[in-house]
């Protein structure tokens, strides 16, 4: 399975009154399908997993698949706390078409969670029993635990394990992870600030909330490294970066809906308790968003 190039992570869009608005999401599909987006990652973080029930779960991967055009890449962000759900929403939505899941690391009981066994342990016994392919999902930033470069290394000889989604932004991190995995394990990255340079070291994709609001510039860097055009792909990178830091770090899934809004999407409400942009932070974004139109 390749997983070369770009892939949203869909935000969710609510109704003023917090449910899944259907409409907005056959919307925003048809629209990301005219661009060269790789495929569509469905209920990640950046879709508010957390805050979604399995049914809401099993209805957004059933609208994506419905209106994703042909030939692109279907992902279902399955990951929960226990193996044993993780693993019936997985051949739930193998069972749908999907064609690969993204598992986050597993953190609630952090003092027990906190070592490389027993992470390694979770996503052996999610990968043993998957119907599709493993993506280990790390981002320590929300979870406080970081998986070790040298657990990947062991977990990628797992024959149902095939990539890592590497959101840290840790470059050292992705380079050491390229040198020690077997050959063929494809090493993603989650970090739109770091994008340029994480091609640079060997990542072969990137899962990027920033490409909900700004698909093209995320697909110019990409296509400017494939094609060795690093100075194109460094004036993307320095074109970017505010607008990146904004919508991620800074205002987070909030700040994000507002900048797709901007761009031609719907981005919307998020799901309480998260609460919407701040008059402050909508006009940092707009400036931001002056010049990386949808």
């Amino acid at each position: 399975m390749q997983l070369q190039g770009i892939f949203p992570p869909i935000a969710t869009p609510f109704t003023r009154e917090g449910e899944l608005y259907k409409a907005k999401v056959r919307h925003n599909v048809e629209k990301w399908n005219l661009a060269a987006l790789a495929g569509y990652v469905v209920c990640g973080s950046t879709g508010e997993s957390v805050l979604l029930t399995s049914d809401e779960k099993r209805q957004m991967w059933e609208w994506v698949a419905e209106y994703a055009a042909p030939g692109k890449l279907l992902i279902a962000g399955t990951g929960v706390e226990s193996v044993r759900e993780t693993v019936a929403l997985t051949r739930r939505a193998s069972e749908m078409g999907y064609r690969a899941a993204m598992v986050r690391t597993p953190h609630y009981y952090k003092n027990l969670l906190n070592n490389a066994a027993a992470q390694a342990l979770y996503f052996r016994s999610v990968a043993d029993q998957a119907p599709i392919p493993i993506l280990i999902y790390n981002w320590p930033q929300t979870t406080g635990l970081d998986i070790p470069a040298e657990a990947v290394a062991a977990l990628s000889e797992h024959p149902n394990i095939v990539a890592i989604k590497e959101s840290s932004g840790n470059l050292e991190k992705v380079m050491q992870m390229i040198r020690e995995v077997k050959p063929g394990f494809q090493v993603l990255v989650g970090s739109a600030t770091t994008l340029y340079p994480s091609f640079l070291v060997g990542a072969v994709g990137a899962v990027l909330a920033f490409a909900n609001a700004a698909p093209y510039a995320a697909i110019a860097i990409w296509e400017a490294c494939r094609a060795r055009e690093y100075e194109a792909a460094q004036d993307w990178q320095n074109r970017i970066a505010r607008a990146a830091v904004l919508v991620t770090t800074r205002y987070g899934i909030p700040g994000l809906k507002h900048a797709m809004d901007l761009n031609g999407y719907y981005g919307g409400p998020p799901r309480l308790p998260l609460i919407p942009a701040s008059p402050e932070a909508r006009r940092e974004i707009e400036e931001a968003f002056r010049d990386l139109k949808g």
